[in-house]
């Protein structure tokens, strides 16, 4: 198989498994625990129906969102995802190029292997800068000072990794950042020689935005499970989510609220937007899937902030689906990682190009011209009222 016949999420699952050693694979294919909440993220967009109208005129279709104080062509973007050279030695790059292609936004996160102020030089599409707040105050400051001296667009603190999630799969086969041979690990390495060339022929792997602070991950192999427990400030509150956002003084948002009340707050202490999202089920096995939870979110602060849907999104008709219930727009990794491990910056293109020509197929057959004529009038929720 290759790129060009790449039409869906699993054909670039497909080709990525293909490409990337083992360890490496199954960092983005796994899930917290049991993976139950992992393969719910996906599953509850089948439990609603989309109720199309027709004769509407669709010959022309408007796919562009605002969200954020930002306009985008898509209502989809790239959210922030760690370690992205490990996936492809263009990481960041890459999706950056890709995203800004399709004139749609592009999250950086805190762990990324590719500066904020070298993504701010490859593009001038929007940008959002993921936020985690280390233990080290001064490591926390100047991460703050350099998303704002990138001219960012959006910062987003993340809020669901007071620890590290149970990722069992990591655990079997000894993932860690930067990867270090084990027995278990070593032939699945030497049966993917040109990852292994491009890992150790191409520039050094590091963590630019830690560097000079902490030594895990970039210069010392560790679990990301094991950064989150003992880096991160387990202590953080709503107090400093307040003092963050009043620091960042521009758009700011939470990511990783699922409940009614905490959006609250969200609003309360000056947040422009939430990600209604579970890490992708990478943290509390378990938890609600993200578009089950965002109808009663909608209803409670919809008005008053902006609600992204994030997770479990492979399919154009996934993005409609959560825009009707009252998403200004929706944001996924794994849906750009597989392809990015494909085929780099031309896969996520490809990946990218497919969700659009899906959303616009979709929107016409769906009798709409624009994505504010979405509406719950639209859905049929099989086990409960829309």
């Amino acid at each position: 198989m290759g790129l060009n016949n790449c039409h869906n999420f699993q054909d670039f699952r497909k080709l990525a498994k293909r490409r990337l050693p083992s360890p490496i694979f199954h960092y983005i294919d796994g899930a917290a625990d049991d993976e139950i909440t992992y393969k719910r993220n996906t599953e509850a967009y089948a439990d609603v129906d989309l109720v199309p109208n027709v004769l509407a005129g669709v010959a022309e279709v408007d796919m562009s969102v605002e969200v954020m104080g930002q306009k985008l062509d898509l209502p989809v973007y790239c959210a922030p995802t760690a370690l992205q050279r490990l996936f492809h030695h263009e990481g960041e790059r890459a999706v950056a190029k890709a995203a800004s292609k399709y004139g749609t936004m592009f999250g950086v996160s805190s762990l990324a292997t590719t500066t904020v102020e070298e993504i701010s030089a490859l593009v001038d599409t929007p940008k959002m800068f993921q936020f985690y707040f280390h233990k080290d105050r001064g490591l926390n400051d100047a991460l703050l000072e350099r998303a704002k001296a990138a001219n960012f667009n959006v910062l987003a603190l993340t809020v669901d990794t007071i620890t590290g999630g149970n990722r069992e799969r990591d655990l079997r086969t000894g993932f860690t950042s930067p990867p270090k041979l084990t027995p278990s690990s070593l032939f699945s390495f030497a049966t993917h020689p040109m990852w292994a060339w491009n890992f150790l022929t191409k520039e050094k792997f590091d963590m630019p935005h830690l560097s000079g602070y902490v030594s895990e991950g970039t210069n010392l192999a560790v679990s990301v499970g094991d950064y989150f427990s003992t880096m991160l400030d387990q202590s953080m509150n709503w107090k400093d989510a307040e003092d963050l956002c009043k620091k960042w003084d521009g758009q700011f948002a939470l990511k990783g609220v699922m409940s009614v009340e905490d959006a609250k707050r969200a609003v309360d202490i000056g947040c422009t937007g939430i990600m209604v999202s579970n890490h992708g089920g990478r943290q509390l096995d378990g938890s609600r899937a993200p578009f089950d939870q965002l109808a009663e979110i909608c209803d409670a602060v919809g008005d008053k902030i902006d609600v992204i849907c994030e997770g479990g999104i492979q399919r154009g008709t996934h993005i409609l689906k959560a825009l009707s219930v009252g998403a200004k727009a929706c944001s996924g990794g794994r849906l750009y990682l597989y392809a990015l491990a494909a085929a780099g910056q031309a896969g996520v293109e490809k990946a990218l190009g497919n969700l659009k020509v899906e959303i616009e197929r979709d929107m016409k057959l769906m009798g709409i011209t624009s994505l504010d004529q979405l509406s719950r009038d639209n859905l049929r929720f099989h086990n409960r009222a829309a």
